[in-house]
């Protein structure tokens, strides 16, 4: 571990956007740089370190921390300050909201930081490096058979739209609810499926959504598929038609990117994340006004209505990703980061 130069914590066992982020570029940097990820929940293919060995790496050499959660933060200011290990420490921030006073000192604290979007530097009250965030162009991929797949994943024939994210008001569940009520009536071969945990909190907000559904009698139609395994979801991407992303609130949004890289258009909204960075409008999908829920119906209604010029989306979709969303673009924009704050070595 005496070349290990970058530390990615992942302290939360739960999948997440920034689980997600680790597990797709730790691998790819390790072959540039000496990194590895430390948390719990991370798959093998993650170059990995114990937790508890990291207090114990030489001092001689400098090593960057890089977190992306307050605790991570936290974590990083103990091990710099009171254990005296030899860290720079960097926090990424993709949040697009202003900062608490706490998370504002620490991020005071950090000797880098790095924003997923111009909106999300604006409230850092720092210098920071703009690097949006990429996709794994080979990992996500169009299939070239999409029934046979469907079949594999137990999914439904027909028209497919996906929506993939925790189930929480924030991520607009209802707002998409809502559209499949005036939709899907008259479009009997349409299905969508959600992928995601509902925490105890939110599992009457879920119930209240399936009750809507089953008034209109689409039950059978719209499926909660609960948390499901990384690969399936990978792989569930690939069997879509049509990906939605209706947030009411994100910090960057990377499920229509990771759709797009599969062949996959997407319905998202205006001023959510980095979705109208991400999508051209007409040519990959299609963005609604956030929280309106005939506006996102009228875009779903537009992309499903159309199949050809839907197809033609998904074909573009790809092209756009690979152009201008691939992931080896944001590895190599933060291992500048990485050698700027070691410094010659």
């Amino acid at each position: 571990m005496q070349d290990l130069r970058v530390i990615a914590p992942n302290l939360k066992r739960r999948l997440s956007g920034v689980t997600t982020t680790v597990i797709r570029l730790v691998p790819l940097q390790s072959q540039w740089i000496g990194i590895a990820a430390t948390g719990p929940g991370l798959p093998p293919e993650v170059p990995h370190i114990p937790l508890i060995k990291v207090p114990f790496l030489s001092r001689r050499l400098s090593r960057v921390w890089h977190a992306r959660r307050n605790t991570e933060m936290v974590m990083g200011l103990f091990l710099k300050h009171v254990l005296r290990c030899n860290f720079k420490l960097l926090f990424t921030s993709a949040a697009q909201r202003d900062h608490s006073g706490y998370t504002k000192w620490l991020i005071s604290k950090m000797d880098g930081l790095i924003a997923t979007s111009p909106q999300a530097a604006s409230f850092l009250e720092h210098p920071s490096k703009v690097i949006m965030h990429g996709v794994n162009t080979e990992l996500f991929h169009p299939t070239g058979d999409k029934p046979a797949l469907r079949r594999e994943l137990n999914l439904p024939d027909g028209l497919l739209i996906g929506c993939f994210g925790r189930i929480r008001p924030q991520k607009g569940v209802d707002l998409l609810v809502d559209a499949a009520v005036e939709l899907l009536p008259s479009r009997p071969d349409v299905h969508i499926v959600f992928t995601g945990r509902a925490t105890s909190e939110f599992e009457a907000f879920q119930a209240e959504q399936e009750q809507k559904l089953a008034a209109a009698g689409i039950a059978d139609r719209v499926r909660f598929l609960g948390e499901r395994p990384w690969d399936e979801i990978v792989k569930t991407y690939r069997a879509l038609d049509l990906f939605v992303a209706p947030a009411r609130h994100e910090g960057f949004g990377l499920t229509p990117l990771e759709a797009m890289a599969s062949g996959v258009p997407a319905v998202a909204c205006h001023d959510v994340g980095a979705f109208s960075a991400q999508i051209v409008d007409g040519e990959t999908g299609r963005l609604a006004e956030k929280d309106n829920a005939p506006a996102l119906t009228e875009a779903l209604r537009q992309m499903i209505d159309d199949r050809a010029a839907l197809a033609n989306a998904g074909i573009a979709a790809r092209k756009h990703v690979e152009s201008n969303f691939a992931i080896e673009g944001e590895a190599r924009a933060i291992l500048a980061v990485y050698r700027a704050l070691l410094g010659p070595s």
